[in-house]
């Protein structure tokens, strides 16, 4: 799975946003940059390492061997959680895992070397492993 190396900070705050500000589109990563075909979100989430990692291996798998994948996005944002029948209080739970913070707009994977039928079906198979809606985007 993917997560940072090192962090500054071992947990972070909550940081909730304006429904306004979270539905926005995003302003960085919305173009296809290295490969021919991107998947792209169309809604806003929290995806897990272990997300992207699933998502992944359903993706260079039916890309087949000539397929090169890229990864758009990095989970950087640890999340929390108590144990099941804690009682309320006493401080933040431990890290669970890492998250990336996905808004509408964002391409997460891009697949270049495959045909595009075998490349927008590897995407669309990638894509319903994320909690997101996605759709595949071409180079422009």
């Amino acid at each position: 799975m993917l997560a940072p190396k090192k962090t500054k900070y071992r947990k972070w705050q909550k940081g909730r946003a304006s429904e306004a500000r979270r539905l926005a589109p995003e302003t960085r990563g919305t173009t296809v940059a290295f490969g021919s075909f991107g998947l792209k979100s169309m809604s806003q989430a929290r995806i897990t390492s272990n997300q992207i990692e699933a998502a992944r291996k359903a993706l260079s798998r039916a890309a087949g061997k000539t397929g090169k994948v890229w990864i758009r996005v990095f989970p950087d944002r640890p999340w929390t959680q108590k144990p099941s029948e804690v009682r309320m209080g006493a401080g933040k739970g431990d890290v669970q895992g890492y998250v990336a913070d996905v808004g509408p707009g964002r391409i997460i994977f891009e697949v270049d070397g495959a045909a595009e039928a075998v490349a927008r079906e590897a995407l669309r198979k990638a894509g319903t492993k994320l909690p997101v809606k996605t759709r595949v985007v071409t180079r422009i």
